[in-house]
């Protein structure tokens, strides 16, 4: 009897596993990195995902950096530990057009970053996570009962 041979092949799990997409705006992974309130959640949620954000998301959390050593007077080291951890989430960054996310600031009152986030969200067919109550509400309209609207124009 001869050696019976078969056919294996080794892949990481992630070529198999489908990760769905999620819009993570600053406010959820400021929580998750530095340790915020709602750091559990974030976590949870963040978790298995394909994490998608506008370019400008580096700079929000640059600006939450800073924040964080001159208004919290967080030491250094903490908040570097918190932008290296920051900088292992692979996080999928997209350009905005400009105008429409103006038309979504303009809609709902928003801040032309927080559209950005909407915009990206509706582009990708995605759903958006954010601690910012003003920009819950308008995503919950705007991807939702809006969307419906969208469609049938």
């Amino acid at each position: 009897m001869g050696k019976t041979y078969r056919l294996r092949v080794a892949e990481p799990r992630a070529a198999y596993a489908q990760r769905p997409p999620l819009v993570a705006d600053a406010s959820v992974l400021a929580a998750a990195v530095f340790k915020e309130q709602g750091r559990d959640e974030a976590h949870a949620l963040l978790h298995g995902r394909s994490l998608h954000a506008p370019h400008l998301l580096d700079f929000e959390i640059a600006s939450v950096s800073l924040k964080k050593l001159t208004r919290d007077r967080m030491a250094r080291a903490t908040v570097s530990a918190a932008l290296s951890a920051y900088g292992r989430l692979a996080i999928e960054r997209h350009s905005v057009d400009a105008e429409a996310m103006l038309a979504i600031a303009e809609r709902y009152r928003l801040t032309s970053y927080d559209a950005a986030y909407l915009w990206v969200a509706e582009r990708l067919g995605a759903p958006l996570a954010t601690l910012d109550s003003k920009l819950a509400e308008a995503a919950h309209a705007y991807l939702t009962n809006d969307r419906q609207v969208h469609e049938a124009e």
